[in-house]
């Protein structure tokens, strides 16, 4: 699809229904209506993550794919690495519509979703015979009702984990009721214990919240490091309104986009100051240059979801070109080589 061709998808998509224009974009995906360059790469983007192959450390963050049914289309179109979910045991619809919200003049969105998905089981099955060239990963998430959300991560990632490259523990989602607490030292080394009785071989990464405080970014190191997590995504959305313009902007749910990039770099900052596990920046990523200032904070790689809503997909090679660019003029040979080099200045 030429660009020309995409902005005016996408212009026609956002006078839509936000959820019914996700719907919609998914199918044209399924249907090779979507950039296809495959995997962009070059020796400086060429990277490892807790032992996985990555083409390039530019990611699909959890949400984008629920269920896993664009795996094949979007391992085309230049990412590094894909996350599908979250999965829940059972089927559950999420919370009631509407429950996603643009807020055009922040580049930003807001969602309540609720871990709307098909279950493990469909999820599953769509997996196994998914093909990719790019490691994916797999988002764990709790049902509403379960009399044990804790259980139900290892649960997930018991049926699932032969059929993944990683799979992440999402404890920090804000719309499901008291999931968040599982942030705390207790509740989060219990349940990372579940799930890495039953992981194999599996990388297992924990992805936190960007509302915690310094002490509670410490706690979350020392329980990631003592439970053997292979990587931490920082972050998930916030529950924070600051600065917002919108007329969505007091929607409840969790915000994403371009108000996130602060906020989020500084909790990725903070945790690479705590611990030498491998980091995934998430929150904000719009651009190549802001691609870079999250590795330069102390992530290997990022993700980047939201930004996809007002840019389209070929927005993924745009980033991965410019940030081969952005490395090669600052004279690093691989992205390796930048990670951490600016983290002082998010301090």
């Amino acid at each position: 699809m030429s660009r020309p061709l995409e902005r005016l998808g996408l212009a026609a998509l956002r006078r839509m229904d936000p959820e019914t224009a996700h719907g919609l974009a998914l199918k044209a995906l399924r249907r090779g209506l979507a950039p296809a360059p495959g995997p962009m790469t070059s020796d400086r983007l060429h990277t490892t993550l807790a032992g996985l192959s990555l083409p390039n450390p530019v990611g699909l963050a959890a949400g984008f794919d629920k269920n896993a049914e664009a795996i094949a289309p979007l391992a085309r179109a230049g990412f590094g690495f894909l996350e599908v979910g979250a999965a829940t045991p059972l089927a559950q619809p999420g919370n009631p519509r509407p429950r996603l919200f643009r807020l055009h003049e922040d580049a930003a969105a807001i969602n309540r979703f609720g871990f709307n998905n098909d279950g493990m089981d469909a999820i599953g099955r769509r997996l196994k015979t998914a093909w990719a060239q790019i490691p994916v990963g797999l988002n764990l998430g709790a049902n509403k009702t379960s009399p044990n959300r804790a259980a139900d991560f290892a649960t997930v990632m018991a049926h699932l984990c032969e059929d993944v490259d990683f799979a992440t523990v999402n404890v920090s989602s804000p719309n499901t009721e008291k999931l968040r607490d599982l942030q705390g030292p207790a509740a989060l080394a219990a349940l990372l214990d579940g799930v890495m009785q039953v992981r194999g071989d599996t990388p297992v990464f924990l992805k936190i919240a960007p509302d915690l405080t310094d002490a509670d970014i410490a706690d979350i190191a020392v329980v990631a490091r003592d439970a053997g997590v292979d990587a931490i995504i920082a972050t998930n959305t916030t529950l924070s309104r600051d600065g917002l313009t919108s007329r969505n902007a007091q929607e409840t749910g969790g915000l994403s986009g371009q108000p996130l990039f602060g906020r989020s770099t500084r909790v990725l900052a903070q945790l690479s100051a705590h611990t030498d596990i491998p980091l995934i920046g998430v929150g904000g990523v719009g651009s190549a240059e802001q691609a870079y200032a999250k590795i330069r904070a102390g992530a290997s790689a990022v993700q980047l979801y939201t930004a996809l809503v007002y840019g389209g997909l070929s927005l993924v090679q745009e980033i991965a070109a410019g940030l081969d660019a952005l490395l090669a003029r600052d004279g690093f040979a691989n992205v390796r080589e930048a990670v951490g080099r600016g983290r002082v200045d998010w301090l």
